[in-house]
């Protein structure tokens, strides 16, 4: 496995719709092994695909506490096909802008459906973090940040800050 280094703000690639997974051969199971290394190291709770700069449907997480065990979850081609009528708010951050917490609220229980590493359909309800998790991540697979969920002031701030550090 190999950890790769995670795209951040202000680059325009994290605005960019991911594709569909067509097949799921040795390297998109590899990618996803990448993907979860990758997201141990940084550390993070999740990581989509087109955050290193793969724009494939492709989400990993694990948002399993530092005492328990390890609960890696991969799913390609993810969708939500259920959304539950309470709201959860979180303050989220971003592996792709660091140092950046929003509140966010959002739908729970959800219920994805997603291709797992067997190659078969799968479908899982999930609320709390995982939930949030997943809708993030999903987020991510179309082109959606976080900083949208701030007001345009709050937002413009975030992009000058990550504009102005990327110049150096």
């Amino acid at each position: 496995m190999t950890i790769k280094p995670i795209i951040t703000l202000p680059e325009t690639v994290l605005r960019q719709v991911s594709d569909p997974i067509e097949t799921i051969d040795e390297d998109v199971l590899q990618l996803a092994d990448d993907m979860l290394e990758t997201m141990y190291d940084a550390p993070g709770v999740g990581l989509a695909a087109i955050q290193i700069g793969v724009p494939k449907r492709l989400v990993v997480l694990d948002v399993a506490d530092e005492d328990d065990e390890m609960a890696p979850l991969t799913l390609i081609n993810p969708e939500i096909v259920k959304q539950g009528d309470k709201m959860r708010d979180h303050e989220e951050g971003c592996l792709s802008i660091p140092e950046v917490l929003v509140e966010i609220e959002r739908p729970t229980p959800v219920t994805v459906r997603y291709i797992d590493r067997a190659g078969k359909t799968q479908e899982l309800e999930a609320e709390g973090l995982l939930g949030t998790a997943i809708q993030h991540e999903i987020d991510h697979l179309d082109g959606k940040l976080i900083i949208d969920y701030m007001s345009r002031l709050k937002r413009d701030m975030v992009m000058r800050k990550f504009k102005k550090l990327a110049r150096g």
